[in-house]
């Protein structure tokens, strides 16, 4: 287990360079089995998520090179299996993104419902509606699920809900699908627009990535590529909700700012500086903070990642907040915590109702899922005294270097690691 020990109380100032984008990485790596040929990617993030993807990678036989910290060389034609293993599908939620790539590639998968951050009930019916629109066979049994197609066709497949994970598994499965597939209800995210480029790279023809109807046409097969993956706006608005909390001026550098357009209005709502430059974007508090009401929708509306961190930093404004979660229904787990530190909040189905201007203070607290550890440290960082906060290793399922990061900028904070394992397969 690891723990992570803050001394709050002290300004954020300095600059901070933002890695590649989770979300977005955790989809292009699986998608690298489409193709039979060389795909290099860079800019990968240093995280255990991306870690336990190359272990299902090597574990299904695909031949890996690291060409340093952030980037890999990926041979899939050494693919041996259509079947990742249990034990390592089960740390993180994105392995489903492995049916659609096996799919495509094989014309067959056989993947364990995925595990990942508890965030409640958290459906992969649209995939599997998806799936079966392409002319898939979907048997489950045992917690397995097995997905078979002699040949995949394209399909008119409307979403139910916006999702982003349906939206890139079946854009996905659908490059290699004889005729043309058209998403509708499609999610927008740029992590979406990301994975379509990179396949295009690849030979695919998608178009429409990033607006709500996508079209692809299939094509028999794909080819080498290199790319670059883009910055995590996640890890980006993480730093500026951090600048914000403590009153400190940070310059979050290497972004794409029209990517955190909706977390640099809130941030100006709340009386805080935000001077958005190409690739950079310079987060000031000098004054009190004001308080906000605020709601989570798909992109381009505020990211339900970022709303434990915004309720962290809302106990520092001074009146009532309201908070509105309308992505995941058990996003406020990290509530009950931050009451431990003194925070006034009223949970009331979707709705958390801040009642700020009470400083924080320091506490020992647990991290539930991969955000609210984030928003606990940064509650941490607010409060004076020692914050404790343990199974800590949820954070660095997503963020490369984060106490690291935080003492670039002046924070007083440190990590102890604890022990963890992997394994198993079935041939193609």
């Amino acid at each position: 287990m690891d723990t992570i020990v803050i001394n709050g109380g002290k300004q954020l100032i300095g600059k901070v360079r933002i890695s590649g984008a989770k979300n977005a990485a955790v989809a292009i790596l699986p998608a690298a089995l489409a193709s039979t040929e060389k795909v290099c990617l860079n800019n990968l993030p240093d995280i255990n998520d991306i870690r336990t993807l190359v272990a299902i990678l090597e574990d299904l036989g695909i031949g890996i090179r690291r060409r340093g910290r952030h980037a890999l060389e990926l041979n899939p034609a050494k693919l041996r299996s259509y079947a990742p293993s249990y034990d390592l599908v089960k740390k993180m939620r994105a392995s489903y993104y492995f049916m659609g790539s096996l799919l495509a590639r094989c014309g067959r998968a056989e993947v364990p419902v995925p595990g990942g951050c508890d965030l409640g009930p958290r459906p992969i019916d649209q995939h599997l509606k998806g799936f079966a629109a392409l002319g898939v066979e979907i048997e489950q049994e045992h917690g397995l699920i097995k997905l078979f197609a002699k040949k995949m066709r394209g399909a008119h497949i409307y979403l139910d809900v916006v999702s982003v994970g349906a939206t890139i598994n079946l854009m996905i499965a659908a490059v290699t699908a004889e005729g043309r597939t058209v998403l509708e209800n499609a999610a927008k995210e740029p992590e979406i627009v990301d994975v379509a480029n990179f396949l295009n790279a690849m030979g695919a023809s998608i178009r429409g990535a990033g607006t709500d109807v996508i079209r692809i046409d299939g094509v028999s097969r794909l080819g080498r590529v290199e790319h670059a993956i883009i910055p995590d706006r996640i890890e980006a608005g993480t730093f500026m909700l951090a600048a914000a909390a403590t009153g400190g001026e940070v310059v979050v550098d290497e972004v794409i700012p029209k990517h955190l357009e909706a977390v640099s209005a809130k941030l100006r709502e709340m009386g805080v500086t935000v001077d958005a430059q190409p690739e950079r974007i310079t987060v000031c508090r000098e004054d009190k903070l004001l308080p906000s009401d605020l709601k989570t929708f798909p992109y381009p509306g505020f990211p339900t990642d970022l709303q434990p961190l915004a309720v962290a930093l809302l106990t520092a404004a001074e009146g009532v907040s309201i908070v509105t979660e309308n992505v995941f229904d058990g996003r406020f787990r990290h509530v009950d915590e931050l009451k431990r530190m003194g925070a006034q909040i009223k949970v009331e189905g979707r709705t958390a109702v801040v009642e700020g201007g009470t400083p924080l203070s320091a506490a020992p607290v647990t991290a539930t899922d991969l955000r609210a550890g984030a928003a606990l440290v940064v509650a941490g960082l607010m409060a004076r005294g020692e914050t404790i906060l343990s199974d800590a290793e949820h954070i660095y399922r997503g963020y490369e270097q984060f106490e690291e990061k935080l003492r670039g900028l002046g924070a007083s904070i440190r990590r102890t690691r604890g022990r963890g394992s992997v394994l198993s397969r079935k041939t193609i």
